[in-house]
C-alpha cells in the first residue's frame, strides 16, 4: 500500500506513527501541500478532495481524511476498542479532534509554522487560541482519571489526538498547564515502536 502525506502534517503524522506501532509496511510518498502538490489533476483523480493523508491501496482503491485511514488499518486490532462502547468512544474522541481541537490548535500551529504568522493572519491566530486550550481543558480533564483517553491502554483515540497535541506549543499553546496532557505524551512517546515526527 502506499501512503501519501507531509510529516510535518499531524493529520499525516498520526498515520504514519500508525503503521510504525502496528508494524505495517507501506510506502511513503511525500506530498508538498504548500507547492499545491494536492490539487494536480493526477493528485484529484486519486482524491477529489485534494487533500492528505491519502491511503492507496493494493487494489488500487483510496481511502482519504486521517481518522477513516487510522479505523482501516487499525481494523482487528487491540487499538480499536475492545467492545462496542469502547469503539462508540474511540469515535467519539476521533470527532472532537476534527470538530474541536484541529480546527484551532491545527491552524493556529499552520499560521505560525507554515506560513510565519503574518500580520493578516495574526487575529485569527489569536482568535484560534480561545478553542485550542478549551480542547486541551476537556482532554486534560480525562487523561487526570485515565492513562489513555477511554481508559488504561492505547487506542486510535489517543493517535488521533496525539498528532497535533503534542507540537501544540508550535501553535502558541503552552502545554506547561496541563500536567496530565504531559504525562500522557510521554507515555506514548515511550511505546517501543514510537517514532517522531521528523
Amino acid at each position: 500500500m502506499k501512503i501519501y502525506g507531509d510529516i510535518q502534517s499531524g493529520n499525516c503524522y498520526k498515520v504514519k506513527l500508525l503503521t510504525s506501532l502496528l508494524n505495517i509496511k507501506h510506502e511513503w510518498i511525500e506530498v508538498d501541500i504548500l507547492a499545491n502538490e494536492t490539487q494536480t489533476n493526477a493528485f484529484l483523480k486519486k482524491n477529489p478532495n485534494g487533500k492528505i493523508p491519502l491511503l492507496e491501496l493494493t487494489d488500487g482503491s483510496y481511502i482519504s481524511e486521517s481518522n477513516a485511514i487510522l479505523n482501516y488499518l487499525a481494523f482487528d486490532s487491540s487499538l480499536v476498542g475492545t467492545c462496542r462502547f469502547s469503539s462508540a468512544k474511540i469515535l467519539q474522541w476521533q470527532f472532537f479532534e476534527q470538530y474541536s481541537h484541529e480546527p484551532f490548535i491545527a491552524v493556529a500551529r499552520f499560521i505560525a509554522k507554515y506560513l510565519g504568522l503574518p500580520q493578516e493572519r495574526k487575529s485569527e491566530y489569536e482568535a484560534k487560541q480561545i478553542g485550542g486550550h478549551k480542547a486541551l481543558s476537556v482532554m486534560e480533564e480525562q487523561l487526570q482519571l485515565t492513562p489513555y483517553l477511554i481508559g488504561s491502554e492505547i487506542t486510535i483515540a489517543d493517535i488521533s489526538l496525539y498528532g497535533y497535541t503534542h507540537v501544540a506549543h508550535e501553535g502558541g499553546f503552552d502545554l506547561s498547564a496541563y500536567p496530565s496532557i504531559q504525562q500522557w505524551i510521554k507515555r506514548i512517546q515511550s511505546h517501543p515502536q514510537y517514532i517522531a515526527m521528523e
